[in-house]
């Protein structure tokens, strides 16, 4: 069994950050990781999502893959999430989401895990950047152990030249987006079987 215990944690209104998240799992499963890909529960009410076409197809689509619990959370020992960004920072999924954790933050159960994120945003200057590092300022009271990509591979400055996390136009998952997924989930798996 592996060492590395990744939790992918992912929300997606529209499939982009869904499809992102997919190609780490894939990555960091190549990488020897054992990998839960998990969505994170929605909460926008139900006629709200069902009423545009484009989000309830996504909802439909991804109602198979199980909603992140607390205890996946004390499993894994490294976490990546790929969430879109909504006025400068995440999207208020995740934080509801986030903002249940505080018993296992209080007990340390939080502590000690790498964690890195990735994001999308409508347009380039989104606040994809200020989304990653929200995520990793939370990151920091818990006492966990960022390994965000940095500039450590030259596909970094090929899809856009982020060291937070990859982030990307929403919809557009190039190749070179990609390749940028795929070295941040493999840097990260490397980094916490070094951990472990």
């Amino acid at each position: 069994m592996s060492q590395v215990k990744l939790a992918i944690l992912f929300y997606s209104t529209y499939g982009t950050n869904h499809q992102m998240a997919e190609i780490a799992a894939e990555a960091a499963r190549e990488a020897g990781a054992e990998v839960r890909l998990l969505r994170v529960p929605e909460t926008a009410p139900a006629e709200v999502v069902a009423g545009q076409d484009a989000w309830k197809a996504q909802a439909q689509k991804t109602a198979d893959i199980p909603e992140v619990t607390h205890a996946d959370m004390e499993w894994g020992n490294g976490y990546l999430i790929s969430a879109p960004t909504r006025y400068g920072v995440v999207a208020s999924q995740v934080r509801a989401f986030i903002d249940t954790l505080g018993g296992l933050w209080f007990e340390g159960k939080l502590a000690n895990k790498t964690f890195s994120a990735m994001t999308s945003a409508q347009n380039v200057h989104g606040g994809q950047e200020t989304t990653l590092i929200s995520l990793y300022t939370t990151a920091m009271h818990w006492g966990a152990i960022l390994t965000p990509p940095g500039y450590t591979d030259p596909v970094l400055f090929e899809a856009g030249g982020n060291p937070y996390g990859t982030s990307t136009q929403a919809g557009e998952v190039t190749d070179k987006v990609k390749a940028a997924i795929r070295h941040q989930a493999k840097r990260q798996v490397e980094l916490t079987a070094k951990l472990a």
